[in-house]
């Protein structure tokens, strides 16, 4: 190659795509006609990260996602590519681009965060089922997977289950013979007697430190339905003092639950 001139992004020695990347790795990083030869030899090494994402289309990722992706990693090589280690440029872009593409199906494709720890072992145990499936000549089982991974079985079934978080299911999905529901339809909805199922079990004990006409006035206002004035004639008193009684039982009831 002959010797860059004094601006070398109009040197007709680096006009192809190669000798760009070259151009530019041997300028210093001062030098203000490094950024021209970087965005050229970006631009002129595109079609390869848009070739690359390309193998990846139709994974659930929408393919501008890839692109981008395989564009972060050719800008990556090109800022990384070093001609003295007897690398040619395409030898070190492509496995640069993959990896950054394989990365991205790692850590932002999940539906839930899983730990990395999960991830890799799902990955080897999806490689280790398709090695498996070919050499068997039939589906493995957890303990052939496990044998072939030389982990226990239980990781094996944690690795699946860990799967499981990859992706989502839409709640829109028709389920039911007839596909006339929804996967929506199904889950519950918001129900205030759960948030009371506390309060009822605190209240037991409490009715119980009452005594028996106390415990009697209070079934009867609350569970029977009937007025002060219908108690008082149940019991043979006034309906002022069955007043009295209730206001009293109905304190001691509160103090002792919140006390709990």
């Amino acid at each position: 190659m002959s010797a860059p001139s004094a601006d070398p992004s109009t040197d007709p020695g680096v006009s192809d795509a190669v000798q760009l990347v070259r151009a530019m790795a041997a300028l210093p990083d001062g030098d203000p006609a490094k950024a021209r030869l970087r965005e050229r030899a970006i631009e002129a090494w595109l079609p390869l990260a848009n070739h690359l994402a390309h193998r990846y289309y139709g994974r659930g990722e929408p393919q501008d996602d890839l692109t981008q992706t395989a564009t972060i990693g050719l800008i990556k090589a090109v800022d990384r590519f070093d001609p003295d280690r007897g690398v040619d440029f395409a030898g070190f872009a492509i496995p640069t681009i993959l990896g950054e593409i394989k990365r991205h199906f790692r850590d932002r494709t999940w539906s839930i965060r899983v730990p990395r720890r999960l991830q890799e072992l799902r990955a080897a145990i999806t490689t280790a089922n398709n090695t498996l499936s070919h050499t068997l000549g039939r589906s493995p089982t957890v303990a052939d997977i496990a044998t072939h991974l030389g982990i226990t079985e239980e990781s094996v079934l944690e690795g699946l289950e860990g799967a499981m978080a990859y992706s989502a299911t839409s709640l829109a999905t028709p389920i039911g013979a007839e596909g006339d529901r929804e996967l929506g339809d199904t889950l519950g909805g918001y129900d205030h007697d759960l948030e009371l199922v506390d309060m009822r079990m605190a209240l037991g004990p409490a009715l119980a430190s009452l005594d028996d006409r106390d415990q009697k006035i209070v079934a009867l206002r609350f569970y029977g339905n009937l007025t002060q004035a219908q108690i008082a004639e149940q019991l043979g008193i006034s309906q002022m003092h069955v007043s009295r009684l209730l206001s009293r039982a109905l304190l001691t009831l509160r103090h002792t639950m919140n006390a709990g």
